[in-house]
């Protein structure tokens, strides 16, 4: 195997422990992953901008700095994917995923990313997301639908889905993603790679013109990888306070320290419904399957009842006020910074954000402030499962076959697990369970108790220790 067909197999951790042992140069391994999304990337569609010029100069300083003996920080020439919404970078083209911003260049530089390359990350491309982020497939009116990598007839999930696309077909080996019903989780399954949902609060989003816009919804940034190590290498980078988040927390987590922690005295529920979704057999067959691993790590494993009491009926309907509230305020707060109505160019906007803002209008302050008290009745019974185990497991998806162009429409709700823990706050990941035996990649969500970001990173470590999935990314 030639050194560049080696170095986009490698994850970040290993990355960065070559380039500082001068085993391998920046500059190849920059040109590695540019060569690799050369010959994938038509058929993936995972990025919508790529930094060739910009990535190899970088690379090119980053030698420079080993040459010189100078301090490098643990990310020092690992390429990183940068969602192209909210993980600005100056000079750098910004679509939101919207072809009324396929021009906009950014003109400033996002927090989280000015961490990410203090700590040495080379930015290689901005990648794909459905407008705004608005929907749970990835697919828009800029460049397309992203597939999957492990099934290209299947999408790549979203709403960060070109960030797990990249990650799944060796194009990049870090990337950024954001959460705000799934974001984060639903394409980190839909692609057989691994993503972290933080506590909110923990990783700062300095967003601009309104720093407001997250509470609703809690939404929230975090680390998308193919290894829980080195999600928890960026978390330990991206995460702690920032002065411009208004809802950033001065809590300390360990990040890295959890890896290594047994988990033999964790008790771990598991929900294979969360009482109320429609899980296929085919998907609760794997995860049924993948849960033993953590008593296999160890762990005592008990199925149990989340008893919320609510229908799926009843969750979706009071879902509906918070979350197309929240994207209409996002594109009030768009509108008003960058002079562009969405409905008055319908035709260069995505159907199904207008059909969303269309519904949006038919709720108000009395119909969000009713969603709480369901929404609080899901705190509550959440928080009463992790006050008797160590965290609540779940499947990510209840289904592992939605189609490259497939609109799921009326299964909006049904099909992803993911948003009820936007509501709560909790820390969640999504960790690759497995393939369907039409190969089909399945999530395994992993909920802890807020602040308990770690206890989920050493679970997940123990988990991939029992049951690798690197074989996913062949």
């Amino acid at each position: 195997m030639s050194c560049r067909t080696e170095l986009p197999r490698l994850s970040a951790s290993e990355l960065g422990a070559r380039i500082r042992d001068r085993d391998v140069t920046v500059t190849n391994v920059i040109d590695a992953h540019l060569e690799r999304i050369d010959e994938r990337d038509d058929e993936i569609n995972a990025f919508v901008t790529v930094c060739k010029d910009e990535a190899r100069e970088a690379a090119a300083e980053a030698d420079r700095a080993l040459e010189a003996d100078e301090d490098v920080g643990p990310l020092h020439g690992v390429p990183l994917a940068l969602k192209d919404l909210g993980a600005e970078k100056e000079g750098v083209r910004h679509t939101y995923g919207s072809a009324l911003f396929e021009e906009y260049v950014s003109q400033r530089t996002a927090a989280v990313v000015e961490r990410l390359e203090a700590a040495g990350a080379i930015v290689i491309g901005k990648t794909n997301t459905p407008e705004l982020g608005h929907k749970g497939t990835t697919d828009n009116e800029v460049i397309g639908p992203t597939a999957s990598p492990i099934d290209p007839t299947l999408n790549a999930g979203g709403s960060s889905g070109g960030s797990a696309a990249a990650l799944s077909a060796g194009m990049a080996p870090i990337a950024t993603g954001s959460d705000a019903g799934g974001s984060l989780r639903i394409p980190a399954a839909a692609c057989g790679v691994y993503g972290f949902k933080p506590t909110f609060g923990l990783v700062p989003d300095d967003g601009r013109p309104s720093a407001f816009g997250r509470e609703l919804q809690h939404t929230t940034k975090g680390p998308m990888t193919r290894s829980v190590a080195d999600a928890a290498l960026l978390l330990s980078v991206m995460g702690g306070p920032h002065s411009a988040d208004p809802n950033s927390v001065p809590v300390d987590i360990e990040y890295t320290a959890a890896l290594d922690r047994p988990i033999d005295e964790f008790r771990i529920a598991y929900s294979p419904d969360f009482d109320a979704f429609p899980i296929d057999d085919e998907v609760r067959a794997v995860v049924d399957d993948a849960v033993d691993a953590f008593a296999d790590a160890g762990a005592t494993v008990e199925t149990v009842t989340v008893d919320h009491g609510y229908s799926m009926t009843d969750l979706s309907e009071a879902a509906m006020p918070t979350y197309t509230t929240s994207v209409l305020e996002s594109t009030t707060v768009m509108e008003q910074a960058h002079g562009v109505e969405f409905r008055d160019r319908s035709d260069e906007v995505s159907d199904s954000l207008l059909a969303m803002l269309h519904v949006s209008g038919e709720y108000g302050p009395a119909d969000v402030a009713r969603s709480g008290v369901v929404r609080t009745g899901v705190y509550d019974a959440v928080e009463d499962v992790l006050g008797d185990y160590d965290l609540l497991v779940t499947p990510t998806l209840s289904r592992a076959d939605v189609r490259l162009h497939e609109d799921i429409g009326a299964e909006a709700w049904e099909w992803p697990l993911t948003w009820p823990f936007n509501w709560t706050g909790h820390p969640v990941a999504s960790a690759p369970a497995g393939v369907t035996e039409r190969g089909h990649p399945v999530g395994l969500q992993l909920v802890g108790r807020r602040f308990g970001d770690d206890d989920i990173l050493a679970a997940s470590a123990a988990f991939e220790r029992e049951r690798p999935w690197d074989y996913l990314y062949e």
